[in-house]
């Protein structure tokens, strides 16, 4: 059965072009395991016997509906993501059960992963393709405040060299909005500047390739993403222009999950993935919205209240 599986996955996913580089990212929305072994409110409530109620059977079902996703874009955008970025993952475990108990284990992703100091204790991570890049370097990036650690999600660093020579990738997960933009918007401007300021040091390292991606809590339109030019070019503008989005609040949608790349990886292509068994209808609003794993305090199945985003970036022969 196994070898059976594996010839299905290689006839669906022939090998991806050399030229072309494919990306992936995606908020799980709390993806934790079961367990309550850690001292942080999210993890007891996400725990068997925790408020949520969250059991090995709902865990192993969301790792499941995960991969399916994974495996659905990948039939939709032409092959595999090289790289898969996640926000609001708990720890290295759930992304090991991941690639290894669902369909992606005949695959060939590798995990990069770094606990933060988030006080939710939720963390950004990636998948890569081993057979396609090889990992250079990995290094969590803190958020600082006059010196001081914000208890926030680090910048994940990851440089990679491929057949289509070297790049770095940052997986970003800023502030939320949580207290209003008066107390949070200075916190996501200090996110902006670290992202920067990492850019800047790569650069000067030579490297002019880099990608940025992630859930930014914030749409392209804001301002302070000035501070990235002339650096970085923001791919999500022209789809937010048009009213698309990765999140939708009370009928509209909002494009929060971005990519910036440098002008050198540019033309880069950027979609967002509406995946068909991961949408359900919105009753009140009309139309569809993501499916997420709970409504309130109500489990109902679904992954998260976010649209994975993709990236296509063809690099000269």
């Amino acid at each position: 059965m196994g070898s059976f599986l594996l010839a299905c996955l290689l006839a669906l996913f022939p090998p991806a072009q050399e030229d072309t580089l494919r990306v992936m990212f995606w908020n799980l929305e709390n993806f934790f395991d079961n367990r309550n072994d850690s001292t942080t409110v999210s993890d007891a409530e996400f725990s068997s016997r925790g408020e949520r109620r969250w059991s090995r059977k709902r865990f192993r079902a969301k790792c499941q509906a995960v991969a399916k996703g994974i495996l659905w874009a990948a039939s939709e955008a032409g092959g595999l993501p090289d790289i898969v970025g996640f926000c609001e993952v708990e720890n290295s475990y759930v992304l090991n059960q991941l690639i290894r108990e669902t369909a992606l284990r005949k695959l060939d992703y590798k995990v990069v992963h770094a606990d933060s100091p988030d006080s939710r204790g939720i963390d950004v991570a990636l998948l890569y393709r081993s057979s396609r890049l090889r990992l250079l370097e990995e290094r969590a990036c803190h958020l600082y405040q006059a010196d001081t650690v914000l208890a926030t999600r680090d910048i994940l660093l990851c440089r990679f060299s491929g057949p289509y020579g070297p790049f770095s990738v940052l997986v970003n997960h800023h502030p939320s909005k949580y207290g209003g933009t008066a107390v949070s918007g200075p916190r996501r401007r200090l996110a902006v500047e670290r992202l920067r300021a990492l850019a800047d040091s790569l650069h000067a390292l030579g490297e002019e390739r880099i990608i940025a991606m992630g859930d930014f809590n914030d749409t392209p339109d804001n301002p302070v993403y000035k501070l990235l030019e002339p650096l970085f070019a923001s791919l999500g503008e022209p789809l937010h222009n048009k009213g698309r989005g990765s999140i939708k609040y009370k009928g509209r949608w909002d494009l929060i999950d971005l990519f910036f790349v440098c002008p050198r990886t540019l033309p880069a292509r950027m979609g967002i993935l509406s995946i068909p068994f991961l949408q359900v209808p919105d009753r009140a609003y009309g139309g569809t919205k993501p499916f997420r794993t709970y409504s309130g305090p109500r489990y109902i199945g679904g992954v998260s209240d976010h649209c994975p985003i993709w990236l296509s970036l063809p690099f000269p022969p």
